[in-house]
């Protein structure tokens, strides 16, 4: 660390004209100098530097800041390189301690590529020519000028070597870019090439102002299969489950509110701050880590989940909702009208309305308790199985620090299944194998073979389709809980994938045995893609089928042993109503329609 004595000192020492002018042609205005902003594109100058209050400042884009900012925004340096730069410049000697970190020196090289990126993005992003159809794009989604410059954002053309060749000029090679994931490698042994094009960039900041990593959004105009998202790969500065998009600038806000809004995605952050929310934060892609909830627990406690209104949303936010309570948070859910996400609430009804929805978020238990009961599953005994797998999630997520939380949701658990609070606290021990549910252990699943996996089991099928095809996470989720596996390791494997659909790697709190089945899985030799997109969904279908089947399967033979052992005829007739009733509802488990009609017509009360 660099004490506060040496900054101020070097800050009172730095010739800002002369630092400044290194990047920046300053043209002298009185006591003051002026230039085109290197921030954004202008034809009048609008950029002053004020020796005398040691500060800059863009009357245009609004940027400012004293000497460090400005090597800091401009030159991509953190904060203690700032001060070291401006001290060798002004004849002050700042002690080097990076020696006590060397992963930082190592990946100084990737800051300043991130920082060289961001600039060459957001002049393509003002280029009248090459900007245009972006700038439309972003004026259409109510984003203005301002706001744009506020996050940083910049255009990436649809050619594939643009960036390649303006970095090549700057010194970086291609294997600086392909590690820093600015380059793609191709598989074809060509040359290779820019990873976002034709896309609007959003530049991940982490504090300091430094840029880990980039998010691309695909245009209109763009190829119709290309993905509308694409992410900067995993790099050595960018962890994208430890980083939240937002949250360097929402930080204060964040602390001021007191609470936080979580939303889903890069526009919905942009289209909140545009209209003054300016505490919203988003994960990168993926399903809200330990880490990203930890970080949001520091800023404040309470957060405000906020997510899309239709399924895979609404799944999302009751994943999001278990990890911010275990965590230690205060998770409330705010309800969207169908078809609405926050970017389009806000742009269509106006942010009164979306503060609305804010203000009447409710409880994550008091949401998953609500929507149980909309679709009468709190009604009979087969309801309030089926209700408990929904429900044991959010009791084991809830801290044991929080002892007052912990008895009034179990106590509602309780009062509204019919479970006594004492089992329910059984169920939920993080030292027990999770049964299926509270009132029904199952026994282990034996002899099951593969859909066409040699032995190696339908649920590790089901898990190999996870693995492979990410994109059907959510379609196997509404119909298979975990639950209804009935070996441990797969089951934790499943809430991993279903926490994280492109995990590739076997994450630290699965257990030994765990994961090694995660990488025999990922290794799986087979190619089963010749059967084409008909052929995963036929495959996924079946592996549904079975699982549902043997989950169903245990539960009659978990019931039969009961009746078996019952003494009173009271028990006996209600076990077999019991019976009755789960034969009914396998009866009921019509095989699944996936075409995009069906799903429609869902509604969100199913998705919890």
């Amino acid at each position: 660390m660099i004490s506060d004595d040496k900054v101020e000192e070097v800050r009172s020492a730095a010739d800002m004209v002369g630092i400044i002018g290194k990047f920046v042609e300053l043209t002298r205005a009185g006591r003051e100098y002026k230039a085109r902003c290197p921030f954004h594109r202008e034809r009048t100058p609008s950029f002053f530097v004020v020796p005398d209050k040691g500060m800059f400042k863009c009357f245009g884009c609004g940027k400012s800041g004293d000497v460090f900012g400005f090597l800091m925004a401009h030159a991509g340096l953190s904060f203690p390189d700032a001060v070291r730069h401006a001290g060798r410049a002004s004849g002050v000697s700042v002690p080097d301690e990076r020696s006590a970190d060397p992963a930082e020196e190592l990946n100084r090289v990737f800051w300043e590529m991130n920082a060289f990126a961001r600039e060459w993005f957001q002049g393509k992003l003002r280029d009248p020519q090459e900007g245009v159809a972006a700038r439309r794009y972003l004026e259409r989604r109510g984003v203005a000028d301002e706001v744009r410059e506020r996050f940083s954002l910049g255009y990436a053309p649809g050619g594939s070597q643009g960036l390649r060749k303006a970095a090549a000029r700057r010194g970086y090679g291609d294997d600086v870019l392909v590690e820093g994931g600015l380059l793609v490698e191709s598989v074809r042994g060509e040359e290779p090439y820019d990873r976002f094009r034709d896309r609007v960039v959003f530049p991940i900041e982490v504090f300091g102002r430094r840029i880990a990593g980039f998010g691309g959004r695909l245009l209109a105009t763009g190829p119709a299969k290309a993905a509308k998202y694409v992410n900067s790969p995993e790099t050595p500065i960018y962890r994208k489950s430890e980083l939240l998009y937002g949250l360097a600038r929402a930080r204060n806000a964040v602390r001021r509110e007191k609470a936080s809004l979580l939303v889903e995605g890069y526009m919905d952050v942009v289209s909140l701050a545009a209209c003054g929310l300016e505490n919203a934060v988003a994960p990168l892609g993926t399903a809200l880590s330990e880490a990203q909830a930890a970080q949001l627990v520091r800023c404040a406690k309470q957060v405000v989940i906020l997510f899309d209104s239709d399924s895979a949303g609404q799944r999302a936010a009751f994943r999001a909702a278990d990890a911010l309570l275990a965590a230690g948070a205060r998770p409330l859910m705010a309800t969207l009208p169908p078809g609405e996400d926050p970017d389009s609430a806000v742009r269509s009804r106006g942010p009164d309305y979306l503060l609305g929805c804010v203000n009447d978020a409710v409880d994550v238990l008091d949401r998953k308790l609500h929507m149980l009961g909309e679709r009468g599953l709190l009604e009979n005994i087969d309801g309030r199985r089926r209700a408990l797998d929904k429900l044991l999630p959010t009791l084991r997520a809830v801290r044991a620090g929080d002892q007052a939380l912990r008895d009034v949701y179990f106590s509602q658990v309780s009062e509204r299944t019919g479970v006594r609070p004492e089992t329910l606290e059984v169920e939920t021990r993080t030292d027990r194998p999770p049964t299926r549910t509270a009132l029904e252990p199952r026994p282990a699943l034996v002899g099951v073979s593969g859909v066409g996996g040699r032995g190696r089991g339908v649920e590790r099928e089901l898990l190999l389709v996870m693995i492979r095809r990410p994109d059907l996470a959510d379609e196997i989720a509404e119909s298979v809980s975990g639950e209804d596996l009935a070996d441990a390791s797969n089951r934790a494997i499943f809430q991993a994938l279903l926490n994280e659909p492109e995990l590739r790697a076997p994450p630290e709190h699965l257990g030994p045995q765990a994961k090694l089945l995660f990488s025999e899985l990922v290794d799986d030799p087979r190619d089963l893609d010749e059967a084409g997109e008909e052929g995963w969904r036929e495959h996924m279908v079946e592996c549904v089928r079975r699982v549902r089947t043997a989950a169903f399967d245990r539960g009659m033979r978990a019931l039969d042993a009961r009746i078996a052992e019952a003494v009173g005829e009271e028990d006996k007739v209600r076990l077999g109503q019991e019976k009755i009733g789960l034969q009914k509802e396998r009866q009921a488990a019509a095989p699944l329609d996936w075409r995009p009609a069906a799903r429609t017509m869902r509604t969100t009360s199913r998705d919890i």
